[in-house]
């Protein structure tokens, strides 16, 4: 049995740690692929729109991540660039479907197994926190919809400390608003280039959480495929 460390900040990532992003976001594409009627304008299938979307939107989320995009534009260019893939010239249309998009995918609730669980099993024990990247609102959103809001006591995202994961200054950022400090902090999250080396950078141990096995434990302090496994060290 592993040996529990005195942590007191427990730092949690939200989309693809808790909340499963892949799985609500394919059922809001089929949202907006019936809404929309793609399939009358030349989108052969909602997989295929998706498989486009996924492409374009990894370049320009990186853009963002680096500083170099606004959200406000991201969110139809990302749309515009797919739709153009079908031969669809609709800035218009591409704005309707990344408005609709941010609206409707934080109301699809799709938790990772054991997610509240674990975090009612740790909530009278550490002080729980969020650390996103994703937008404020629509992350605020998810957290209210899937009722999780009421383990955390702070929400940190990345538009409110003006810099994203993997930068150190968010974690300053977070310790200042929580207290917390390095030594007595912990940081669980999916993504190893932005929570894991992120926290490793400033001194926080870390939790690779790894629900498909597609990774080595990279270094990380802990490796998790069931967020219940944290039970094993916490």
């Amino acid at each position: 049995m592993l040996m529990k460390k005195p942590y007191k900040h427990l730092f949690f990532d939200l989309d693809r740690t808790l909340w499963d992003f892949d799985t609500s976001s394919i059922e809001a594409f089929h949202k907006i692929y019936n809404k929309f009627d793609l399939k009358s304008k030349g989108v052969d299938s909602v997989e295929l729109f998706i498989k486009k979307y996924t492409y374009h939107n990894d370049i320009l989320w990186n853009q963002y991540r680096e500083g170099k995009l606004a959200k406000e534009i991201l969110r139809g260019l990302r749309f515009a660039h797919t739709l153009e893939e079908f031969g669809i010239n609709n800035k218009e249309l591409a704005q309707q479907i990344g408005d609709y998009y941010v609206e409707v995918s934080p109301l699809l609730v799709h938790l990772f197994p054991n997610a509240h669980k674990v975090l009612a099993y740790l909530y009278p024990h550490y002080h729980l926190h969020i650390i996103t990247n994703g937008f404020s609102e629509v992350q605020f959103t998810k957290l209210k919809s899937a009722k999780l809001d009421k383990y955390f006591n702070e929400i940190i995202t990345s538009e409110e400390a003006g810099v994203k994961k993997p930068d150190p200054l968010i974690f300053s950022f977070a310790f200042n608003r929580t207290k917390a400090r390095a030594g007595d902090s912990l940081m669980i999250g999916d993504d190893i280039g932005v929570d894991i080396v992120g926290a490793r950078q400033i001194g926080m141990d870390q939790v690779l959480f790894d629900p498909d096995k597609k990774s080595s434990t990279d270094g990380a302090t802990f490796y998790i495929n069931d967020l219940i496994e944290l039970k094993k060290f916490l």
